[in-house]
């Protein structure tokens, strides 16, 4: 519910009223910045919090320096929803996370983070609360710095190829010709799932499948 205070120094031109939301939801898109790093595996987080920007009109993103982070927000279903992508590279990603936390004071309650997930196959997300790193640096450095029960969109992204390739060479690799195809639907279904939090403030816990049988 939104809590209202009067302005300082109002003027005819000015509302005598500015409305100031107490619930604040944070969502965070991990990858590494640069262009070597666009379109890769391991920035999917970075474009599905790219495109629910896009989707929902949230303002400009803003370089935190600060903290760390490139910042977007917008209120929905009455809370204050902050988008973050963390500057930092990868692996240190925790500690953007956490200054932005202390900043905004969010909990991992209020916390979501969109990543890609070598243990789930392409055409799969999966929304949960809590758990282990499972191999991935960024939420490795999460846990450390934030603590593990923050909730989690994971997107899956191992195919055939990971079985001949080093794991970290797969992750920074784009995704091939099929793959990209199916990135819209990809995007639509983390947007739904985005926008449920926002409305209910609960993640559904569900695995969805996005790719179409043939």
């Amino acid at each position: 519910m939104g809590l209202f205070v009067r302005r300082a120094g109002d003027t005819q031109e000015q509302p005598l009223y500015q409305t100031i939301h107490d619930h604040v939801i944070l969502i965070v898109g991990l990858g590494n910045i640069g262009k070597d790093y666009e379109n890769s595996r391991h920035n999917i987080g970075f474009a599905c919090v790219d495109n629910f920007a896009e989707q929902h009109n949230f303002s400009a993103w803003i370089a935190k320096r600060d903290l760390r982070a490139r910042v977007a927000e917008k209120i929905m279903g009455g809370a204050r929803v902050i988008l973050v992508k963390p500057t930092t590279f990868m692996n240190e990603s925790g500690q953007a996370v956490m200054s932005i936390q202390n900043y905004f004071k969010i909990t991992n309650a209020d916390t979501v983070v969109v990543h890609d997930e070598l243990d789930i196959d392409f055409g799969q997300i999966r929304a949960r609360v809590g758990g282990s790193a499972a191999g991935n640096n960024g939420i490795k450095s999460l846990i450390q710095h934030c603590g593990e029960d923050f909730n989690r969109i994971r997107i899956g992204v191992r195919n055939e190829r990971l079985q001949k390739m080093d794991s970290a060479d797969f992750v920074l690799a784009k995704f091939n010709k099929e793959e990209k195809a199916s990135l819209p639907e990809l995007y639509r279904e983390v947007s739904a799932t985005l926008s449920e939090y926002t409305a209910s403030h609960e993640l559904p816990h569900d695995t969805r499948n996005f790719l179409i049988e043939s």
